[in-house]
């Protein structure tokens, strides 16, 4: 079987197959998701290095709070969390490959992200923080997503969101094309590849900006506290050297994060 994949950046997961129509996207990912989560919980994964590690501490104490991760894979960075002392968490993802033993306190909700503010189990509710761990990308309306998990904040929340700094997807375009790196980063125009983890699946990529993020920011009344690149650390750098040789010429990521803008107004 092979899956041509749309998705809007490279959060390493696939929303929709070569066919189209209600439910493909999650069956794309439920054929994917197993794939994604053993290659994110090898040894030298990035995200097990670098991504998780600099996720973690922008979090910082979530001793009785309540959290919201969209597009949470199988939620084994949740159970972390419930077990470093959050009240109760909420996972929504689209494939349902869950933990099969989830902590008391932690509940997983098979759901798309682009719908999420109606999904039973979480309507109604507010967090002290929402999670976006590389899913932003599958947001079809990405302003009236952040509109919608503004909205959901408790006082004093915020929004976690990851993106995989988009330097990375220019430079893999002028090797490919032989381009240059500035007209491949302002490229509006689409470009597929397999998979380094199946390779029976292609992935079709929708490019953007840092720019293009900072105005979906702004215009969903969200103003950026703290943005981070993390990088490996010397240790890590020792250990795995092809890593850091990734990491110097694709870059890595970029965090962020963000809180509602005081009496913003924002368009609908």
């Amino acid at each position: 079987m092979f899956y041509l994949v749309t998705v809007a950046d490279d959060s390493e997961k696939a929303t929709s197959s070569h066919t189209t129509g209600p439910g493909h996207s999650s069956q794309a990912w439920s054929e994917l998701a197993p794939d994604y989560e053993r290659a994110r919980s090898s040894e030298d994964s990035l995200d097990r290095l670098v991504e998780w590690p600099a996720q973690r501490t922008l979090l910082g104490d979530v001793a009785g709070l309540s959290l919201l991760d969209l597009g949470c894979g199988n939620g084994g960075k949740l159970a972390e969390l419930v077990a470093d002392g959050a009240a109760s968490a909420v996972g929504v993802d689209a494939s349902g490959n869950f933990l099969s033993a989830p902590p008391a306190g932690l509940e997983f909700i098979q759901g798309d992200l682009n719908e999420f503010d109606s999904l039973p189990g979480v309507a109604g509710r507010n967090f002290d923080r929402i999670l976006f761990l590389q899913s932003f990308g599958y947001a079809k309306d990405p302003v009236l997503t952040l509109q919608s998990a503004r909205a959901m904040l408790a006082e004093d929340g915020f929004i976690l969101l990851t993106r995989t700094q988009p330097i990375r997807y220019a430079l893999e375009r002028a090797d490919r094309n032989g381009t240059s790196l500035g007209e491949e980063y302002f490229s509006k125009a689409s470009y597929t590849y397999r998979t380094r983890w199946n390779e029976e699946i292609a992935i079709t990529k929708r490019t953007y900006t840092i720019s293009d993020l900072i105005n979906v920011f702004s215009a969903a009344g969200l103003w950026i506290e703290t943005a981070v690149e993390p990088e490996l650390s010397e240790d890590a750098r020792r250990r795995y050297p092809h890593k850091q040789e990734w990491m110097n010429k694709h870059l890595g990521i970029l965090i962020f994060k963000l809180r509602p803008l005081p009496g913003a107004i924002v368009a609908s």
